[in-house]
């Protein structure tokens, strides 16, 4: 038992690690989503085509997608503080740069730093959630966790907009910089890595059982054993298909498509997007919850990739999202789309708890995979359709091609969650 102050401590430790990294979390959804609402700004000032729009924004998530696995490796070996700490100088850096760029090549470099700099974020706090919250608990904080990083990614929609009419957007990503900077001091000064660190008793030896054993081996080992675990893969489909397919078009696409296709101005298009991101932040939330209590994860995964996938067919029927229906399909979508939140804990319950953050970090390569191949695809087959109509603005038609293209993506993520291991919400790993 725990006297009342180490008590207080351990909570204190616990919220004060997940608010701030969690505040770099969300400052990554924000640069995830940001070049949607700004689409416009961008072709402008630096005279781009659709695929070189994608390509820019796109960047980030090449990047992020190659440093997943370095990430898991960092945070297992490291330590989360470390890795957050330089993850948030560097993004620093590169939010300075693409705010500051005078060509596509300087904002193709800045949104490259950025994409480095706030890819370990997510990683990093999942492993922070492995070792100051209860396992059993793990599913219900990670969906707390995405509700905070789509915090980022809504105030990316109509608050940048509204935010646009008084200031330019480089002086938006200046000040985005210097707060990325602000949260990596906050980092070093108060997060810790886990309980241990300060004296305080892990999670599990306070349920009364014996703590998680420490891999013994080199790190590569580690890598070696999830890489070579069978059920640690389907998740990584998962991600790819239903994550990429939402971040493409939420991250990008959304607000150029309901701008030609439907004639909306800015601000309409952005309250439609944000209804998308708004219905993912309570899905993520409230689907761990769910499946904690269910003690189930593939039924739940399932089912919202049903009703995913059915939302973009009706997408690709011309169904109007003019009015109320836009409105409804865009946040069912998102709540939807959230369940593929549950592959995270399944990639760490497959594997042994020491490797958690390899476990994690290889599945969540999918997500931004699927995404950086999905965004300038996406603007390739628009483009392609565009001049095979002799036109010179794209409208709904045009943009049919690039639908179709996200809903093969949600459809191979359906599929992939029927090969997932359930794990009743509990350790299997071999």
């Amino acid at each position: 038992m725990l006297h009342s102050s180490q008590h207080h401590r351990l909570v204190r430790l616990r919220w004060t690690a997940f608010v701030i990294v969690g505040l770099a979390y969300m400052l990554s959804f924000f640069h995830r989503y940001a070049p949607a609402t700004i689409a416009g700004e961008l072709q402008r000032t630096f005279q781009a085509t659709g695929v070189e729009l994608g390509g820019l924004a796109a960047t980030y998530f090449y990047v992020y997608m190659v440093m997943q696995i370095p990430t898991g490796i960092l945070v297992d070996t490291v330590g989360p503080r470390t890795v957050v700490v330089m993850g948030g100088l560097i993004a620093g850096v590169g939010s300075w740069m693409f705010g500051m760029a005078d060509t596509l090549s300087a904002a193709v470099v800045g949104r490259l730093l950025i994409g480095l700099g706030v890819s370990v974020t997510f990683i990093a706090l999942l492993k922070l959630n492995a070792v100051w919250f209860h396992d059993r608990h793990f599913a219900t904080i990670t969906g707390a966790t995405i509700l905070l990083g789509n915090s980022g990614a809504l105030l990316a929609a109509a608050p940048l907009t509204w935010v646009l009419a008084f200031m330019s957007w480089r002086i938006v990503f200046v000040g985005v910089g210097a707060f990325s900077v602000l949260l990596a001091v906050l980092a070093w000064g108060l997060v810790r890595d886990h309980p241990g660190k300060v004296g305080l008793p892990s999670l599990r030896e306070l349920d009364g059982k014996a703590a998680h054993p420490s891999h013994p081996g080199h790190w590569y080992e580690g890598l070696k054993i999830v890489l070579n675990n069978r059920a640690t893969w389907p998740g990584l489909w998962v991600n790819m298909g239903v994550a990429g397919s939402l971040f493409a078009f939420g991250g990008l696409w959304a607000v150029p498509f309901l701008r030609d296709a439907y004639g909306m101005d800015r601000v309409a298009a952005t309250d439609r997007t944000t209804f998308l991101l708004l219905g993912f932040s309570i899905g993520a939330f409230f689907v761990g919850t769910i499946s904690d209590r269910l003690g189930r994860r593939k039924p739940v995964m399932i089912a919202g990739g049903v009703a995913y996938s059915l939302c973009w067919l009706s997408m690709l029927c011309g169904v109007t999202l003019t009015g109320s229906i836009g409105y409804g399909v865009f946040f069912v979508m998102g709540l939807c789309a959230s369940s593929f939140t549950l592959s995270w804990s399944c990639a760490k319950e497959v594997n042994a708890h020491a490797l958690s953050g390899m476990a994690t970090s290889v599945v969540n390569i999918g997500a931004f995979l699927g995404t950086a191949i999905l965004q300038p695809a996406v603007g390739w087959a628009v483009d392609s359709a565009l001049q095979a109509a002799h036109q010179t603005t794209p409208g709904l038609a045009e943009y049919q091609s690039g639908i179709a293209l996200l809903l093969i993506f949600a459809v191979m993520g359906l599929v992939a969650t029927l090969f997932i291991r359930e794990t009743c919400c509990r350790y299997v790993s071999p």
